[in-house]
């Protein structure tokens, strides 16, 4: 860390950055609520089930799904196995590499994200986009590629 003073947030920084957090927190709360209460999925649970259900197959590698999550190939492997025991997902390894393993969505998978998937868009719907005009969700998808395309190319500073 250098002796240089930080950039700080402007007023108008701060206010945008902690509306975003702010909203992101409240909106995975009670996004996530129905999902646990209903379906017995976590907020996690749901987010790692939607992505294998993305693909076809609904398999990928578990190197692939924490890079598509923004996950630390740990925390995937942690909670796979979480979802491995409840029955939701299969762990499997691959055939041409020994190191490389398949998480997948069983049968039992497929029904409570199929179950699951009804409400979370409701309340997707009703919580958020209901209160948005096309050129924000548009602006809103603009924003968030953009700083994703920054997260995803920049290593975690130290």
């Amino acid at each position: 860390m250098t002796a240089e003073s930080p950039r700080w947030l402007t007023e108008a920084e701060e206010h945008a950055w902690r509306g975003l957090l702010s909203v992101f927190e409240r909106l995975v709360t009670r996004t996530g609520q129905p999902l646990q209460t209903e379906h017995g999925l976590s907020a996690a649970d749901y987010t790692m089930l939607a992505e294998l259900t993305r693909v076809p197959g609904g398999r990928l590698r578990v190197l692939e799904l924490a890079k598509e999550l923004g996950w630390e190939k740990s925390r995937v492997s942690h909670h796979m196995a979480r979802m491995v025991r409840r029955g939701l997902v299969a762990r499997e390894t691959c055939a041409y590499d020994r190191r490389g393993v398949y998480v997948s969505v069983t049968p039992a998978g497929y029904e409570v994200m199929s179950a699951a998937a009804r409400r979370h868009v409701d309340d997707v719907r009703r919580l958020f986009l209901d209160h948005l005009t096309p050129d924000q969700v548009a602006q809103l998808a603009e924003i968030s590629d953009t700083v994703l395309g920054v997260l995803t190319r920049s290593p975690a500073r130290d």
